[in-house]
């Protein structure tokens, strides 16, 4: 209510300054003027009232203002001299500096310095006071034009963090989505291969493929809701469509043993998805999330680590798991079922990623994709980039595909 009032406050005495404005230059007019003519003394206050209430225009029409002013001025100036500066040029001056290039606010600096000099044959101060009013007119000008380029500055940054903020979140959904989706076509592939024979181990894939898109969905609302917090409304509306669900599901039960069998996992689940968003993964996570799945996806991986992992940056942890993370990726979908090897060497001051396998020939013909030009490598690069690191990837040999990062140890590089 208060900050209402207050806003209120500000709008009244904006919109009444061009007002009080000009029945300072009215007041002025009818005191100092030199001529004792009503025509000149009309006319001059004519415009004293030109100058200050187009003023009121001054946010929307700089230009059309200053124009205003400048001939506005030029009477007030030569018939009434004591007023010394060009008050409505002034804010005009200034209003136009704050919005427009110095391509319309020299020239309008120019002519209020004219005009400010057409009181020197008409007044009786000093030539050191009109030299002072030009100083005040090159101040106003000077200060007006630095807040706008410090405002453009600010803007322009705020601007690159959008677009950086917009990548970072297409390269962390890429990574998330790639990788899950792949996991779970595997997996959805094997489980029909053994539908039929071997029902137990069908029923895991099952079980992979609702864990893989269980975590997928939580990663995905964890990078949704980024910022804000738990409270977001992004945050907000996926944990209502989960409750939404659920109370539909419980609304409507589905008929058949299996989908009945589903459907009371679901309903007894349903509130894990609504559990607080987890942090961000680090290198410990390497092997539950990623390679694990994997694994169970039917891809043999060799993990080393040498060295302590705990001790690098939180940054730099998140950008060797990505990477990992896209890299294995690879592996599972152009690889053509082959093994791969991930190889963490921990430094003083940097940290080493290699990840390589071996390509399977299929009837004689690489697996297509295998170069890997497409936006899973750029995301890598960009992701090394930010922290201060370099990728390499590319072929090895005649089968094989190698991913090489190196990043810094430590970064102060938040991600």
């Amino acid at each position: 209510m208060l900050n209402r009032v207050l806003l209120g406050v500000v709008r009244l005495a904006d919109a009444a300054f061009p007002l009080v404005l000009a029945l300072f230059l009215m007041s002025l007019v009818e005191w100092s003027t030199t001529d004792n003519s009503s025509a000149v003394r009309w006319g001059t206050a004519l415009a004293a009232m030109v100058a200050g209430l187009s003023l009121y225009k001054r946010r929307t029409h700089p230009v059309q203002v200053m124009v205003a002013n400048l001939v506005a001025g030029v009477p007030l100036q030569l018939h009434a001299p004591e007023g010394l500066f060009p008050w409505g040029a002034l804010v005009a001056l200034w209003a136009l500096s704050a919005r427009r290039p110095v391509v319309y606010s020299l020239p309008a600096l120019a002519g209020v310095v004219g005009l400010t000099l057409l009181v020197m044959p008409q007044s009786v101060f000093l030539r050191e006071d009109v030299e002072f009013a030009v100083i005040v007119a090159v101040a106003v000008w000077a200060v007006s034009w630095g807040m706008r380029s410090h405002r453009l500055m600010i803007e322009q940054a705020v601007a690159r963090q959008a677009v950086e903020d917009q990548s970072r979140l297409a390269r962390d959904i890429h990574d998330v989505i790639a990788h899950s989706v792949s996991v779970i076509v595997v997996q959805a592939a094997a489980a029909d291969d053994v539908f039929d024979s071997r029902p137990e181990r069908a029923r895991e894939a099952l079980r992979s493929i609702e864990a893989t898109g269980r975590d997928a969905l939580t990663e995905l609302r964890r990078l949704l809701a980024a910022g804000p917090g738990p409270s977001s409304p992004v945050n907000s509306a996926v944990n209502s469509l989960v409750t939404s669900a659920v109370n539909l599901a419980a609304a409507e039960p589905p008929q058949g043993p299996g989908r009945l069998w589903v459907f009371r996992r679901f309903q007894e689940e349903g509130a894990e998805a609504v559990k607080p968003l987890a942090p961000q993964p680090t290198l410990a996570r390497l092997r539950p999330d990623i390679i694990s799945p994997l694994e169970a996806a039917g891809l043999e991986i060799d993990l080393a680590v040498d060295g302590d992992v705990d001790g690098l940056s939180l940054g730099v942890q998140l950008t060797a798991f990505r990477i990992v993370q896209e890299a294995l990726t690879n592996v599972l979908r152009h690889g053509g079922g082959a093994g791969a090897q991930v190889r963490l060497d921990v430094g003083d001051k940097e940290l080493s990623i290699v990840v390589e396998n071996v390509c399977r020939r299929l009837d004689g013909v690489r697996t297509a994709g295998i170069a890997g030009a497409g936006r899973g490598l750029q995301g890598m690069r960009e992701r090394a980039a930010l922290v201060g690191g370099v990728l390499e990837a590319g072929a090895v040999g005649d089968e094989g595909f190698r991913v090489v990062a190196r990043l810094p140890a430590h970064s102060a590089v938040r991600l």
